[in-house]
């Protein structure tokens, strides 16, 4: 780890403890834009912490910022940091001038297509994208990925010149239905980097951002079963508890290992096997982390009241955006065949 990466998660930890409290949860899952934290973290550098210096950003490498997500998602950050850091990393590198706004980015899926056509020196696009991450509060602007005559486009519509149709996943984060009516696109480069290796990028984010997601669900956890008694004992001094608990953890830190090879790898794009191993792993850990903490809770741990939920909302919507573990279980083992028996070893450790 660098010391760039040191001091970056170290003052994001101590920045998002301090702000992201229950209250400040509830009011984001309400409805709105928690402004106070999106300025503390422009002020501290993290939005544009891949953007170049030279370019008004921090300077950090890709890998770097995005070891952000992993403290933000402990603290269920409730701002598209994840999508303003990709956005921003794509920007800069395509010499557009990045805002201080919040940004997000709208990738196509399987039957979703953006298409754009020149204007004049410009571009139009036109298409729709369905469940954007917080299209609605992205004043910055929306950064497309569109096809055009010569090849994939790298784009940015303002937020103005798109419709939304606003909506939500499960832990009430805004994910918004985006269409695009020939918007213009204010700042546009062609650029090699196809739609595959941004998707396999955001997916990289969503994995570093679940391992922060179940170290508290574990910490929670753990924190329960010592507090709580039954029978006149700790719940964790019953066996079965500690059982459970020892499978929670050991899903939080093979998550946490995997995320951290994804980062290391997330400029690698979808012919990394490092990010693809990282979001099926991450989903699989969800949905047995996510299972464990609520039987260790029990009712509580489904009220609105308890912080639990926080972080396991969450995680049942982030394992299925940006790719499921299916998808990418699926990709691995197009890879495998396609490496052969004599490649195969090649591909595993080309991820170590």
């Amino acid at each position: 780890m660098s010391d760039m990466r040191d001091m970056f998660v170290e003052t994001a930890s101590r920045l998002f403890r301090d702000y992201c409290t229950p209250d400040l949860l509830r009011a984001a899952a309400a409805g709105s834009f928690q402004t106070q934290l999106w300025d503390a973290m422009v002020e501290a550098g993290l939005t544009k912490a891949a953007v170049a210096e030279d370019a008004g950003g921090s300077g950090a490498e890709l890998a770097d910022a995005l070891a952000l997500l992993v403290p933000a998602g402990a603290n269920a950050v409730p701002a598209p940091l994840a999508e303003t850091l990709i956005a921003g990393f794509l920007l800069g590198e395509a010499g557009v001038v990045v805002p201080d706004a919040p940004l997000t980015i709208a990738i196509p899926r399987p039957g979703e297509t953006l298409r754009a056509v020149r204007k004049g020196d410009g571009w139009l696009i036109t298409g729709a994208v369905a469940r954007v991450p917080y299209a609605r509060f992205a004043s910055g602007g929306v950064t497309v990925i569109a096809e055009t005559a010569e090849g994939p486009l790298l784009a940015q519509v303002a937020l103005a010149d798109c419709k939304i149709a606003e909506a939500a996943n499960l832990a009430h984060e805004p994910r918004d239905d985006v269409a695009f009516n020939e918007a213009p696109a204010q700042a546009a480069k062609l650029t090699t980097r196809q739609a595959a290796d941004v998707y396999a990028m955001a997916a990289a984010a969503r994995s570093a951002q679940m391992a922060g997601a179940l170290q508290t669900v574990l910490q929670l956890s753990v924190q329960y079963a010592l507090e709580r008694s039954q029978f006149g004992k700790p719940l964790g001094k019953f066996q079965a508890i500690q059982h459970n608990l020892a499978t929670l953890a050991g899903q939080a830190a093979a998550a946490t290992a995997a995320a951290d090879a994804a980062i290391a790898h997330a400029e690698h794009g979808a012919g990394s096997i490092a990010i693809a191993s990282a979001k099926a792993r991450a989903g699989e850990a969800a949905s047995i982390a996510c299972n464990i903490a609520h039987q260790v809770h029990g009712a509580i741990g489904f009220t609105a009241e308890h912080a639990l939920h926080f972080s396991t909302q969450r995680l049942w919507s982030w394992r299925d955006e940006f790719g499921n573990d299916a998808f990418w279980e699926l990709k691995l083992g197009d890879q495998a065949v396609a490496a052969g028996a004599d490649g195969l070893w090649a591909m595993l450790t080309a991820a170590a």
